[in-house]
C-alpha cells in the first residue's frame, strides 16, 4: 500500500538552479537575512519584550498595592491602639512606607511628569540593600515589641517623649522631601544627572535657600525617625551610619557635577547654604 503523502527531506540544502524539497508539515519562515537560516526578529517582537517605563498597567498596579497596604496597615494600627497593644508599631512602619513611596510617584507625576516612570515609586530602584534594611527594621520592631513591651510600659513618660520625637522627625522629613520635589519641579530627578539638560536651572529659593539638598535631608530625617518610633536601637545606629555614608559620597560627586553645570554660581550658593545632615559640610 502506497502513501499519497510526499516524503519529507529534513536535510535538503538549497542549491542554485535546482528545486529542493521541504517538509510539507513544517511552517514556512522567511529567511530575509539569508544567514544560517535564521529569521530576523521583527520590530514588533522586540518592542513586546521591552518593558514600557510608563506602562499604565504597571503604574496602576503599584498604586493599588500601595493603597491596599495603606488601608490594611492603618486598620492594624487603629485596632492595636484600641486594644492598647504595643503591636501598633509594625503596621505603623508599613503605613509610613506606603505613604512615602506613593508620594514619590505622585509628586513626580504632578510636578515633573516627564520623569513619572514606574521607577519613580522607588520600590526597587534603590536596590536590594534598601529593601533588606527595611525588612530587618520590621523584624527588629516585632522582636523588640514582643520581648520588651512590659518594660516600655514602666517608663511611659520617657517612652512617650521618645515616640513624639520620632513622629516629629518623620513628619519633618517627609514634608521637607516633598516640598523639595515640588519646588524643584522639572529640575528634580531621582537619578544623578551627569549632563546638564535643556531647561535645567539652579533652584535657590524656597526651602533651597536654606538647604541645598533638602530631599536628602528629608529622607535622612524620615528614615531615622521611623526607627526612633519603632524603638529599633540596632537599626537606628545602622540607618544612621549607612545613610550618612551614602549621602556623603553622593553629595560629593553630585556637587562636582553641579559646579560643572553652573560654575561660580553654585560655588557661591554652596557657601551660604548647608546640607542639614550632621558632619556633611
Amino acid at each position: 500500500m502506497t502513501s499519497n503523502i510526499p516524503s519529507a527531506d529534513f536535510n535538503s540544502i538549497p542549491v542554485a538552479g535546482r528545486l529542493t524539497r521541504r517538509d510539507p508539515w513544517a511552517p514556512e519562515t522567511s529567511h530575509a537575512n539569508g544567514a544560517n537560516g535564521e529569521a530576523k526578529a521583527s520590530p514588533t517582537q522586540s518592542q513586546v519584550t521591552r518593558p514600557d517605563p510608563k506602562s499604565p498597567a504597571a503604574i496602576s498596579l503599584r498604586a493599588f498595592l500601595l493603597g491596599l497596604s495603606f488601608g490594611i496597615s492603618l486598620s492594624g494600627v487603629l485596632f492595636a491602639l484600641q486594644k492598647q497593644s504595643p503591636f501598633w508599631r509594625p503596621p505603623f512602619f508599613l503605613l509610613t512606607l506606603a505613604i512615602f513611596h506613593f508620594l514619590e510617584y505622585y509628586v513626580t507625576a504632578t510636578y515633573n511628569p516627564r520623569a513619572a516612570t514606574v521607577s519613580a515609586f522607588l520600590l526597587s530602584q534603590n536596590g536590594s540593600a534598601y529593601n533588606a534594611a527595611h525588612t530587618l527594621a520590621f523584624l527588629e520592631c516585632v522582636l523588640h515589641t514582643y520581648f520588651f513591651s512590659s518594660a516600655q510600659r514602666n517608663v511611659v513618660s520617657l517612652h512617650t517623649l521618645w515616640i513624639c520625637l520620632g513622629f516629629g522627625m518623620i513628619v519633618t522629613g517627609q514634608a521637607t522631601r516633598t516640598m523639595a520635589m515640588v519646588q524643584a519641579g522639572s529640575n528634580f530627578n531621582h537619578l544623578v544627572q551627569v549632563k546638564r539638560k535643556e531647561g535645567h536651572v539652579l533652584v535657590t529659593d524656597g526651602i533651597y535657600a536654606w538647604l541645598r539638598h533638602p530631599s536628602y535631608f528629608g529622607f535622612w530625617c524620615w528614615g531615622l525617625g521611623t526607627q526612633v518610633v519603632l524603638g529599633n536601637w540596632i537599626c537606628l545606629v545602622g540607618y544612621a551610619v549607612v545613610l550618612w555614608r551614602f549621602f556623603s559620597g553622593r553629595i560629593e560627586k553630585e556637587e562636582e557635577l553641579l559646579i560643572g553645570f553652573f560654575g561660580d554660581d553654585y560655588v557661591q550658593y554652596r557657601k551660604r547654604t548647608s546640607v542639614g545632615i550632621p558632619f556633611i559640610p
